[in-house]
């Protein structure tokens, strides 16, 4: 009986004492190896106004050989060109210098000629007829 109350003692004072015991802290865990640390945001760049944005893309479409025969028009951020072209390719081109310029969004209004569309559609066609060519076949034209 005593043996028993001598290990009960000394189970309490075991207890008593991991619970007197100052609590540590984890310490933080470094990301894993493979897994990136996020970039601090870089602070947001000034707006510029509508006449400054208006001025920088009528400048990108002077340096330019495609985009020279439009129209921009810039409001709230916004700018919208208008004109017409022979070369499907001058409408996206247009777009891609205002937003790189510094437009929040553009309103493309560029009218192509109904004879680029014909041509472009007969690219993509030979373009298609080009890719189902099977091994062993002419690749060209006959």
């Amino acid at each position: 009986m005593v043996k028993i109350i001598v290990l009960a003692s000394a189970w309490l004072l075991a207890g008593m004492a991991a619970a007197a015991a100052p609590q540590t802290t984890p310490k933080p865990v470094a990301p894993p190896v493979h897994q990136r640390v996020a970039a601090p945001a870089q602070p947001a760049k000034p707006r510029m106004s509508d006449a400054q944005l208006e001025a920088a893309i009528r400048a990108k479409f002077a340096k330019s050989k495609s985009a020279n025969k439009f129209t921009v028009h810039v409001q709230g951020g916004v700018a919208t060109i208008d004109g017409k072209t022979e070369v499907v390719q001058h409408k996206g081109v247009a777009t891609r210098m205002a937003r790189t310029a510094g437009a929040l969004a553009v309103n493309n209004h560029v009218e192509v000629s109904e004879a680029a569309k014909k041509k472009a559609a007969g690219n993509l066609e030979e373009g298609r007829r080009r890719v189902q060519v099977k091994r062993g076949d002419s690749r060209s034209q006959k």
